[in-house]
């Protein structure tokens, strides 16, 4: 299955003499889904269960990914933001793993 979608990276930048905000970027690649699987993780003190996915992308990497693997935060897959777990180089592609849903700020 094709891919195009956000990569969404944090950055560190100082907006005053010591104090440091994460800023939000987004980049666009092109890749493809290598494996697409969902399942529920049952929570104890929670009414349902947790979703999560374990799918797998390969992107087509410029320099700014390889340069920046550690700033990956999230991709955006069917609308939502997922958070990236794992990121294996294999140039030009890299690999990235999803989790859980990304609960924190977008670009």
């Amino acid at each position: 299955m094709r891919f195009y979608g956000a990569v969404g990276y944090t950055e560190s930048q100082e907006t005053a003499p010591g104090v440091w905000v994460d800023v939000m970027t987004e980049r666009h690649y092109y890749g493809d889904v290598i494996r697409d699987q969902r399942r529920l993780e049952p929570v104890s003190g929670k009414v349902n269960d947790d979703i999560r996915v374990d799918n797998s992308f390969a992107i087509v990497a410029d320099g700014y990914a390889i340069d920046n693997i550690l700033n990956m935060r999230y991709i955006m897959w069917n609308g939502q933001p997922w958070t990236i777990t794992n990121v294996e180089v294999r140039r030009p592609r890299l690999i990235l793993q999803i989790g859980d849903q990304w609960d924190g700020s977008t670009a």
